[in-house]
């Protein structure tokens, strides 16, 4: 990749269009070594506080007029000749020739694809306004080559060998391109300040109070650097939000004009658009944009007068006319590339998964005018039509895992190509997911109850997660329809289960159709985080020739829609008879395939889950490596897709009864039993671990007088055996239709073994982990800070967050948790109540709603009498929910004890409310109003891809690390780093977390200012990818 001088001026691309930004954590990848205290140089990689240096994978731009500092390297080595970055990586000197005749200075390694260049000259300053041009490459023996957007420089000739040049050659434009280049004029006008850090933001407001200060009386006492944000100030949420900016103004508006579209005796002429413009001095002009440029018509009144203005102004890109007509407009045009010059790297770099925000400014500044804005409001709306061609999201994503992935290079390319992909689906299934629940989106089935309405939008399939039996809908639905329904909608799930996992057979038994009605609801949304997660085991165990869909899960205004891509062939009824594995109808017919089976059979072997003989309706055995719901289908494009993979683990054996259909284990969970299993039979002398009695009730009495020394030596046991793996590892295997309405064929001893073993996965635990959990709280190896950090330490333990309760119980003895876990529990139970309240309301009533939602739940004064819903009323139902739920009794002082602003950010959080940041008074009957809901937003759900080489080299990193080798934990580091930036950009939490490790590395070595640099860097990434108040990013402020 393309490397960068230590100037700091990287303009990185965005991941949007693949390309990479590095840093100087960059470092030697291949042979990094920690110096000692006294010789800290070598260590830490030369670049400035803006954390820049030569290990970037960015082109590198250097204008010839530009600062004399910025070419001083490329002074010293002539064109084409190798420079080495700190990783290893050789970067070639190429001087590219603008439109505008000036020469910039590139270093390019023949890695680079034509698509990097083309990103970082677009956020390069002297060329972000050029959007229209072809690239050419001259080599030293006089050849010239066009180059196409995705090849690389190695494709198309050898730069290694010195002589090579790039051209920028304009090119024409057409009606899409002049649209583009009107598009991005406005980006870069607007300078919004979207991506700006908090911390450089609040760093720039210090320091305007310094000067200020400075004019004033000085203290004599002696002030240490940085006391400026120690500050003791009262908590208020109005001090988590920074002073707007100001907004620098260059034009007064850019519009499309009313003379759009030209003629066609105009366009014949080579006018392809009329953009009318008011500058900041009050002039108003009508633009023409041809093919080749941009220039003033004589247009005045409601008559297109084409001809040039009397005074002729010209230009090829639409920035430099307007340079040409106004004074202002160039003044303010040098202020914002300024500004954008001025910020850190990462503050450049979008987010391709950004996080809400709970707090919204207040006072809530002036919605002002803006025909912009209006015109991609209306453009960009769900019309009818849809603008352009649509993207084949299953076609991009089953390609994209087609990537041939032997070597490094080639994994990472496809990762890279993976996460892409993902991550733009799963913005467009957003999109399409606040159009479905606003309206916007006719259904494809609209005669049938709403709930089962189904939607097709931009190549996307968009369902509710509801159940089938709610109402009692027997409808039939129409054939294609129905296929659709089987392939993205089996959220909608018959609910013919016994409701028991105790059951002593698989024998199926009935259960009442009020229970489960009352069930269903619950039982569809846990089905559907079931099925993503279930989606994601299987796209990590990545076995060849089986796929699964791209899947979003977006929860809005009380509704669960449903997104996922759509199997060839299936909306058009092709292939009507393509199941080959699985069941559509509960089991009663199963289908069955060796090909698809062997494919099954192999993803079966990497989720620990054991092929097995099942009975369908007509008593014949089938052997199935997958839970019978499941459907293996094949496309029109001959690939075998498997869906509906809401019990890819097997049942909690712990949990039956109404309400447990979709309760099952953790994968996390899964792979930790079956280490401990593992390393338990390795050891054929030692006695065994008792965390699996056989009595099916976790509270057997042998579990419960089981002493505390065994618990201890259980727990010592969990510790070993999960930090290695036993060559008997792969060979645990757990039944995944065992405790379920399906019957099992084959002996009573194999299914009692099956179940047996599912039992003591559950025992485990109950017995084992959770144990192990609570006492990771206690010596503070864990140390969760609010609810979301609580769940992701449940998770990272295997441990479902059903048994927070539990974990509550257990942590009675350290108040801080207790009052963490029962937080959790309130906030939980309200979010589903709410849920309830708003679910079919129109955002106005969703806003009153959840406005008197927060009334009655944080205010302690009761409510008056037109309150629909009481306090008291509310918090029984809270505390009902709480005991069935998570099996919790909450205290009867719960609502005096609940800390009311982390109460209502975790609130706000789940249910993806917006306030204004004010001080609130709980004191009061009515401590919101309807005004201070700004926002309701999604809260998504994803599949987005992690990155297992980056993954791995972390956790050896951090052995390292622990052991005191800083040499390799560097090196392993640095090594994840680079791999990140490739694959995610630098806009991710892992990259994040990188840079903690590095400063960590650094600061051990003794660099100071290059611990301090990195830090800054995770403190960036920290607020832009998780949140301004998150945990971490509070503990990155600390460090």
């Amino acid at each position: 990749m393309a490397g960068r001088s230590g100037k700091g001026r990287n303009k990185g691309r965005t991941p949007n269009s693949n390309n990479v930004v590095r840093s100087e954590a960059e470092a030697d990848t291949t042979g990094a070594s920690v110096p000692s205290k006294d010789d800290t140089s070598q260590l830490s990689p030369s670049g400035d506080a803006n954390g820049v240096c030569n290990g970037s994978s960015s082109p590198e731009i250097e204008s010839t007029n530009a600062k004399a500092e910025a070419t001083s390297d490329a002074s010293t080595a002539p064109s084409g000749q190798a420079k080495q970055a700190e990783g290893g990586l050789h970067l070639y000197l190429i001087p590219v020739k603008l439109q505008s005749g000036e020469k910039l200075e590139l270093q390019l390694n023949p890695g680079d694809s034509v698509m990097d260049i083309r990103q970082f000259l677009l956020d390069a300053p002297e060329t972000c306004f050029f959007t229209c041009y072809d690239l050419i490459l001259h080599t030293k023996d006089g050849s010239s080559h066009h180059l196409e957007d995705y090849h690389e420089l190695s494709e198309i000739a050898d730069i290694t060998s010195g002589g090579c040049s790039l051209e920028m050659v304009a090119t024409l434009y057409d009606d899409r391109s002049i649209r583009s280049h009107l598009r991005r004029s406005r980006e870069l006008l607007s300078a919004s300040p979207i991506h700006a850090s908090l911390s450089t933001q609040l760093a720039l407001q210090h320091d305007k109070m310094q000067k200020k200060a400075a004019d004033g009386v000085k203290s004599e006492g002696l002030e240490l650097e940085g006391l400026g944000f120690m500050e003791d100030i009262p908590g208020s949420l109005c001090n988590l939000m920074p002073s707007s900016s100001q907004v620098i103004k260059c034009v007064e508006s850019i519009i499309f004009s009313s003379f759009n579209p030209p003629p066609n005796y105009r366009r014949i002429a080579g006018d392809l658009i009329y953009i009318d413009v008011v500058t900041l001095e009050g002039n108003k002009y009508c633009i023409t944009g041809m093919t080749k440029s941009f220039y003033v018509n004589s247009s005045t009144g409601n008559i297109l007068d084409p001809r040039p203005s009397k005074h002729p102004f010209e230009a090829t890109t639409l920035v430099g006319l307007l340079q040409k007509l106004s004074p202002k407009f160039k003044k303010g045009f040098r202020e914002i590339l300024e500004r954008k010059s001025s910020s850190h790297p990462f503050e450049i770099v979008q987010s391709l998964l950004p996080p809400n925000s709970w707090l919204g400014a207040y006072p809530v500044p002036h919605h002002e005018r803006d025909a912009a804005r209006a015109e991609d409001a209306v453009a960009l709306s769900y019309g009818s039509e849809l603008i352009g061609m649509q993207r084949d999201w299953n076609e991009e994503l089953q390609s994209c895992r087609e990537f041939p992935h032997v070597t490094l290079q080639e994994r990472i390319l496809r990762d890279r190509a993976l996460y892409k992909v993902t991550c733009d689906f799963v913005e467009a299934a957003t999109s399409g997911a606040i159009g479905v629940i606003r309206g916007c989106i006719s259904p494809i089935n609209p005669t049938d109850p709403e709930c089962f309405h189904m939607y097709v939008h931009n190549n996307i399939f968009f369902s509710f997660a509801v159940d089938a039996d709610i109402g009692h809908i027997s409808k039939e639905l129409a054939s294609s329809v129905q296929l659709v329904f089987q392939q993205g909608a089996e959220h909608v799930e018959n609910t013919n289960s016994c409701g028991s996992s105790e059951c002593p057979s698989n024998e199926a038994s009935d259960a009442s159709g009020e229970a489960q009605v009352a069930d269903g609801e619950q039982a569809t949304y846990a089905s559907a985080n079931n099925d993503l997660k279930g989606t994601k085991a299987y796209q990590e165990a990545d076995v060849p020739g089986l796929y699964n869909l791209a899947m979003a899960i977006i929860d809005y205004r009380g509704h669960r829609v449903v997104a996922q891509s759509i199997i060839p062939g299936i909306l058009q009824g092709d292939k009507s008879d393509s199941l080959l594995y699985g069941s559509v109808d509960n089991g009663k017919k199963i289908c069955w395939d060796e090909a698809f089976h062997s494919k099954v059979l192999e993803a079966a072997a990497r989720l620990h889950l054991k092929p097995h003989m099942v009975l369908d309706g007509s008593g014949n055995a089938v052997k199935l490596a997958a839970p019978v719901e499941c459907k293996g289908i094949v496309g029109s494009d001959d690939r075998h897709y498997l869906l509906d993979l809401m019990r890819v683990t097997p049942r909690d054996a712990n949990y039956y009864g109404p309400g447990s259909r979709f309760c099952v284990l953790r994968s996390e969970l899964v792979t930790s039993f079956c280490k401990a299993e593992a390393a338990e039979r390795s050891k054929s002398t030692c006695g065994e671990v008792p965390v699996a009695p056989e009595s099916a009730n976790a509270t057997d009495a042998d579990t419960e007088v089981e002493t505390k020394e065994k618990q201890c030596d259980a727990i010592h046991d969990f510790d070993t055996a999960t930090s290695g793996k036993d060559p008997s590892f792969d060979e645990i295997l757990l039944n995944p239709n065992v405790f379920t309405e399906f019957k099992l064929a084959g002996s009573q001893e194999e299914i009692a073994a099956d179940e047996a073993e599912v039992r003591k996965a559950g025992l485990y635990l109950v017995d084992v982990v959770l144990p192990k959990f609570v006492q990771d709280l206690s010596s503070l190896e864990v140390s969760p800070m609010d609810g979301q950090t609580l769940t992701e330490a449940l998770h990272a333990h295997g441990i479902n967050v059903r048994y927070i309760g539990k974990v509550a119980d257990m942590t009675k003895h350290l108040p801080h948790l207790w009052d963490l876990c029962a937080t959790e529990i309130i906030v939980r139970s309200t979010k589903h109540i709410l849920k309830d309240q708003v679910n079919h309301r129109s955002p106005q009533k969703s806003s009153g709603g959840r406005t008197r939602f927060n009334h009655v739940t944080l205010s302690r004064k009761s409510q008056a009498p037109h309150m629909h819903i009481t306090s008291e009323g509310l918090w029984a139902d809270i505390q009902e929910f709480a005991r069935s739920k998570y099996g919790f009794s909450l205290p009867e002082d719960a609502r005096s004890r609940v800390r009311k602003v982390s109460s209502i950010r975790n609130l706000c959080l789940k249910v993806g409310i917006c306030i204004a940041a004010r001080k609130y008074d709980f004191e009061s009957a009515m401590p919101f109003e309807a005004s201070d809901v700004l926002d309701l937003q999604p809260v998504i759900k994803h599949s987005v891809p992690v990155c297992s080489e980056a993954r791995e080299l972390l956790e050896s990193g951090k052995a390292r690390l622990a052991e005191g080798n800083l040499n390799e934990a560097y090196t392993l580091f640095t090594e994840a780093f680079s791999i990140l930036q490739q694959v995610t950009g630098p806009m991710h939490k892992e990259v994040a977390n990188c840079c903690r490790y590095i400063a960590t590395v650094l600061y051990h070595a003794g660099d100071m200012g290059g611990a301090i640099t990195q830090q800054h860097k995770e403190l960036i990434i920290n607020e832009r990818c998780l949140g301004l108040d998150h945990p971490d990013t509070a503990h990155s402020h600390q460090t």
